[in-house]
């Protein structure tokens, strides 16, 4: 880089603005001087110590959190205990039921909300729903496939909206009455009844 010489009108205007400027007090006259920039040196990366590193050699901890299973118990019914006692045990008499075999899941969710909706407005209280328990599976199938589509959908069915509006508790059915391949489906009160 190179300078050049100022010539005397440049020299005469620089003159002016030096006599006609005040000097910066001490504080902003060391914040406004250019800062020289700090050259940081990469620190040379220490060998790593890969057994260390990978805890080879050292005994593994015991996790102190514990992992809990859900409980395989019944879900606490929502009716009341006398009731859902006489209706496991297969002694109260459902007073409708609808036989779902065969049926697809399209024929099926149809045909059960309107069972279960005219159940409920006939003021009736328990009603079977009746799924099947699904074939069995066959070992020799190179194809897993799900068996029982409609034993597992119906539970859900039944709890989401508009049915969850009538239906009280949904329960396995007794034998007398399908056992695994049934449900007992407990309706809530009408507001007439």
């Amino acid at each position: 880089m190179s300078r050049r010489r100022l010539r005397p009108d440049e020299k005469e205007l620089w003159q002016k603005v030096t006599h006609s400027t005040t000097p910066l007090p001490q504080a902003l006259r060391r914040a406004a001087e250019p800062q020289k920039p700090t050259v940081r040196r990469k620190a040379e990366p220490e060998p790593m110590d890969l057994p260390k590193a990978f805890g080879i050699g050292s005994k593994a901890e015991r996790s102190t959190t514990r992992v809990t299973t859900p409980s395989r118990e019944t879900p606490k019914p929502v009716m009341d205990t006398k009731t859902y006692g006489k209706m496991k045990r297969g002694k109260l008499v459902p007073e409708a039921r609808i036989d779902l075999h065969g049926m697809t899941l399209d024929q099926a969710h149809p045909a059960l909300t309107r069972f279960i909706l005219t159940s409920y407005s006939r003021g009736f209280r328990l009603v079977l729903v009746i799924t099947g328990k699904g074939q069995q599976d066959d070992p020799h199938d190179p194809i897993p496939r799900q068996r029982g589509v409609l034993k597992r959908q119906v539970p859900m069915w039944l709890r989401m909206a508009p049915l969850n509006t009538a239906v009280m508790d949904v329960s396995e059915a007794h034998l007398r009455h399908g056992g695994g391949g049934a449900y007992y489906v407990y309706l809530r009160r009408t507001a007439r009844s």
